[in-house]
């Protein structure tokens, strides 16, 4: 049951990064890729119907891990406290910019709160790629699997290592350039006309970007965590991943060139799916590394919840997810297609 209830949570954050990923793209590209006020609307309509939405699996994955692995989550919270706090700080400034800003009929207004959501979404991106960087790169745990970890220390990698270093930095970086591609495709996928146009573009010159990071980020993570290789060298059917990974990044400009915007969405789609898979494959059982003493890592075993909840908590994860999958299905298919601003009033 650990091992399912870990493939669950890991399912649910990749769901997550998916879906709110698009959001987060628009949000950073939005003030780039739009030239005037009709343009920004088009871009917020486009993901007005989902944005909030989206978050649930970000808080269905917490709640997940809260039930299935207690100790991480005591753990996590104990140790991330101030980037939690920044990340909780930085959704609600992404709400606030999104909803306030057709409040009052100002230029100044409008622009206020179209920085701030573009800024938080930016800032979302990087904390949330640096956040896997520090599960990867793992924490300075005690014995009794606990830590406190600075926001920076010399940004090197290191036995007591600051939440931001420069691994951390470079995988906030990644996550940067992943979501603004992302969003980018999803534009271009829900608007016509110039609008679709600088979209496309904007992803064209992005991937080259994705490109050289996910090079620089498998260098850099071989060096700091050599140990990720272990389940590939155990497991063939893993080497599929990058391969995944690899088919995904050879497709996305395949189908930009061709025009072809949703399938070109849906292959950063299978990108960010791939590698964040791929590194919940290489991590499996460790949930976070120690880099004091790996003896007191904390891994699916030592950190489960009971069997018999683990079970029947199984049961109404269930339940849930089929209604949580029916009405995104649903809610995805009553606002398909292109936007446009005849269909209602708002943002």
């Amino acid at each position: 049951m650990e091992t399912l209830w870990f493939i669950l949570v890991a399912l649910m954050l990749i769901a997550y990064v998916v879906l709110d990923g698009f959001d987060l793209g628009a949000g950073i590209i939005h003030l780039l890729v739009a030239k005037d006020e009709t343009e920004r609307r088009l871009i917020l309509r486009s993901i007005g119907p989902v944005w909030d939405g989206n978050e649930v699996w970000l808080i269905a994955a917490g709640g997940a891990l809260y039930f299935a692995f207690p100790l991480l989550y005591a753990s996590s919270f104990s140790g991330f406290y101030l980037p939690l706090m920044i990340v909780l700080w930085l959704l609600m400034l992404r709400g606030i910019g999104i909803e306030l800003r057709s409040h009052v009929d100002s230029p100044l207004w409008r622009e206020f709160f179209d920085f701030v959501f573009s800024a938080s979404s930016l800032l979302l991106a990087v904390f949330f790629g640096a956040a896997i960087g520090n599960v990867v790169r793992g924490v300075p745990l005690d014995e009794r699997g606990f830590f406190f970890a600075p926001l920076w220390t010399d940004f090197r990698v290191g036995p007591q290592p600051g939440i931001l270093d420069w691994y951390t930095v470079l995988t906030g970086l990644l996550a940067f350039a992943t979501l603004a591609v992302h969003g980018a495709h999803w534009i271009a996928y829900k608007t016509e006309g110039p609008l679709n146009e600088r979209a496309r573009r904007a992803a064209a010159r992005g991937w080259y970007l994705i490109v050289a990071l996910t090079i620089l980020s498998l260098v850099a993570t071989l060096n700091v965590r050599p140990q990720v290789l272990d389940n590939f060298r155990a497991h063939w059917w893993g080497w599929l991943i990058p391969l995944a990974v690899a088919a995904s990044l050879a497709a996305m400009p395949l189908f930009q060139r061709r025009r072809r915007d949703l399938a070109a969405f849906l292959a950063s789609t299978l990108y960010i799916t791939a590698m964040l898979g791929g590194a919940a494959f290489a991590m499996y059982p460790y949930l976070l590394p120690a880099t004091t003493d790996p003896a007191r890592s904390l891994t699916i075993f030592n950190a489960q919840s009971g069997p018999y909840s683990l079970r029947v908590g199984f049961i109404w994860w269930l339940i849930g997810m089929a209604l949580a999958v029916g009405y995104f299905v649903f809610l995805y298919r009553f606002f398909r297609g292109k936007v446009s601003l005849e269909e209602r009033e708002g943002y």
